[in-house]
């Protein structure tokens, strides 16, 4: 297999990245839903938000590394049976799925820096807070980290389903494609 992308399929840098993507966001999703119904006395109380920040803030890394990667390795093209309507769907989805996630992890990053602390992640180096004047900032940007998650992870789930949608229904080779096939 090919570590960069072709004319007509992924290669295995960016299937990796997809993937491991999907996998984070969706754990991130789990542990973040699991984490707020913990009480003061649970031993994960504060270890599942520790984990959640410092998984956080890697999944921003990977996110930068796949956009340059996207810069230096562009995606593969449509596929010739794909009509206007759906290259422009693909565009807007795609295009979403990265802004909304940026939003999601900048808004994850002002929940705990609202005071002034930096991140720690995983002992190893802390990310410094920046932005600390907004009003009630730790309450609003938990509020919309929230309901950005729940959003993304919907959009997710249909962004698959469109997938299997092209491999069922259309029978093209689009979700074969993220398995470099």
């Amino acid at each position: 297999m090919q570590w960069r992308n072709s004319s007509s399929r992924y290669g295995l840098v960016s299937i990796l990245m997809h993937w491991l993507v999907a996998v984070l966001v969706f754990g991130l999703f789990g542990l973040g839903y699991w984490m707020v119904g913990l009480d003061y006395y649970s031993s994960w109380y504060k270890t599942a938000p520790d984990l959640h920040k410092g998984i956080g803030i890697l999944l921003f890394a990977l996110m930068l590394g796949r956009l340059l990667w996207r810069w230096l390795s562009p995606p593969p093209g449509n596929l010739p049976n794909h009509g206007r309507l759906t290259r422009l769907g693909s565009q807007l989805g795609h295009g979403f799925l990265y802004l909304g996630l940026f939003a999601l992890l900048f808004t994850g990053y002002l929940i705990p820096t609202a005071e002034g602390r930096g991140i720690q992640v995983f002992g190893l180096f802390e990310v410094p807070a920046s932005i600390t004047g907004i009003p009630d900032q730790e309450d609003l940007m938990g509020l919309v980290h929230q309901y950005l998650a729940w959003v993304l992870l919907i959009f997710s789930l249909i962004h698959g389903l469109a997938a299997v949608k092209h491999h069922l229904i259309d029978h093209d080779r689009t979700l074969l494609r993220i398995f470099g096939r």
